[in-house]
């Protein structure tokens, strides 16, 4: 993996990420020693080192009975408890295998909204399919997830039997609390445990994204090999030119101490759509705190070229833009020659079309720098488990030290529990008698 920030130094005064050097090791050191806001999550730092072989194969055993006896398979969960698998499993996956016939399940995704549209025409796709569930939740009571695994247990019970289902359900929780795990002892489902010291968007390398990316017939043990290469990479005492996460890290700071508030996340490869939704997560849920924190936007290009191209070229330029760029294709395809040339494009004939996609890059970077957009590119050399592992650990690495540049806890997010209280006060849920009542006087 490498990174250029050439074309984002242009727009920062002289030794701008220099200057954020001492600020750099300092949080580096932070996240090491334990001495850091949030430091009882810490556990990302080093989990790619600590996976063992012995565990790697637990988690290909228990995909294995799920391959064996699953024509689908639905991740319920929300957040950080689905968006890194999702990410792994659709940047690797056959962009149309769902239309093919596979030898690995169907993996699904759902407990990640409350669209009853959406959880109705899952359970009419699930009728008559042999179906397993992969319960991702370490309370059990996150409202969208408990819903979807109240009708998806039922549902496997009542369609596979008692005894499949305790076959075919597997829990991904806390070792010892909550209801998620109250229910798999209970049942006798196979479980996993989420550890204590590692929050949800920081998880992708814990069960909650290997087991179902094992599901799906990908590499785990490439995965976790890249995200160790990467962590050694990122090893606090290596120079600032040599670590990409602390290069990233300084480089988006510096840039946001310039007056730019949004970055933009923007790749040429549809197959990581969401990996801008993961990033768009542990970016946006580690830094947007105590007023402060880069808003974190993604687009896919040149799809969205055709939509918020000229609002990237030419809106307030309050924006900067980092570009994951994917060197080599896993495929060959030329454009083809036409006789009657109608569209014009015989010049482009006997060209592969990642060229074409190669200058359409190149050609919207100086398009966007000269429109004042500063511009840092992260490229790896192709789509693999190696470097989406890489990847996964440089994002995360990186934001730690951000955070903790910013001057906020990285690793928290009390935000997110406003709009539960609301609901839940106005769905009378028991003990929130009194937010039900100051809600309903704001209402009247």
């Amino acid at each position: 993996m490498q990174i250029d920030i050439s074309k984002a130094q242009q727009f920062l005064a002289a030794g701008a990420v220099e200057a954020l050097v001492p600020q750099v090791k300092a949080a580096q050191e932070a996240l090491e020693h334990g001495t850091c806001l949030g430091n009882d999550f810490l556990g990302w730092m080093h989990l790619p080192s600590s996976i063992t072989p012995e565990f790697i194969a637990e988690i290909n055993e228990t995909a294995k009975v799920l391959q064996d006896n699953c024509e689908a398979v639905v991740v319920a969960g929300i957040g950080g408890s689905y968006l890194g698998a999702r990410m792994v499993i659709d940047a690797l996956s056959n962009s149309f295998g769902w239309l093919q016939t596979s030898k690995y399940p169907r993996i699904l995704f759902a407990g990640n909204n409350i669209g009853e549209d959406y959880l109705s025409e899952l359970v009419d796709y699930l009728k008559g399919v042999n179906f397993g569930v992969i319960n991702i939740s370490k309370s059990g009571t996150t409202t969208e997830t408990a819903i979807t695994f109240r009708l998806l247990k039922k549902m496997c019970e009542d369609q596979r039997g008692k005894e499949m289902a305790k076959k075919v359900i597997v829990a991904v929780t806390d070792a010892k609390k909550g209801a998620a795990r109250t229910t798999a002892d209970k049942e006798g489902y196979k479980s996993f445990i989420i550890p204590d010291n590692v929050g949800g968007r920081f998880s992708v390398l814990t069960p909650v994204g290997l087991l179902p990316i094992a599901v799906a017939g990908l590499d785990i043990n490439m995965l976790v090999k890249g995200a160790q290469d990467m962590e050694a990479q990122c090893d606090m005492n290596a120079p600032l030119e040599s670590n990409p996460a602390a290069v990233y890290a300084a480089t988006r700071n510096a840039i946001y101490q310039s007056g730019k508030k949004i970055e933009i996340l923007a790749n040429y490869q549809p197959k990581l759509h969401n990996l801008g939704e993961w990033w768009k997560q542990l970016y946006g849920e580690s830094e947007g705190k105590d007023g402060k924190g880069i808003f974190p936007a993604s687009v896919d290009l040149t799809t969205d070229l055709h939509s918020m191209g000229q609002w990237i070229q030419e809106g307030e330029r309050t924006i900067f833009e980092t570009v994951v760029s994917v060197e080599n294709p896993n495929t060959c395809l030329e454009v083809p020659s036409d006789e009657e040339n109608l569209d014009g494009l015989n010049f482009l004939a006997g060209k592969r079309i990642d060229q074409v996609n190669k200058m359409a890059e190149l050609g919207t970077q100086l398009a966007h720098v000269d429109g004042g957009v500063p511009n840092i590119r992260i490229s790896i050399s192709k789509l693999d488990e190696y470097n989406i592992g890489q990847l996964i650990y440089f994002f995360e690495k990186a934001c730690g030290i951000s955070g903790l540049i910013l001057g906020v806890n990285p690793f928290n997010q009390p935000g997110v529990e406003a709009y539960k209280k609301n609901m839940f006060a106005l769905l009378n849920k028991p003990g929130y008698e009194a937010e039900s009542k100051a809600i309903q006087a704001r209402l009247q």
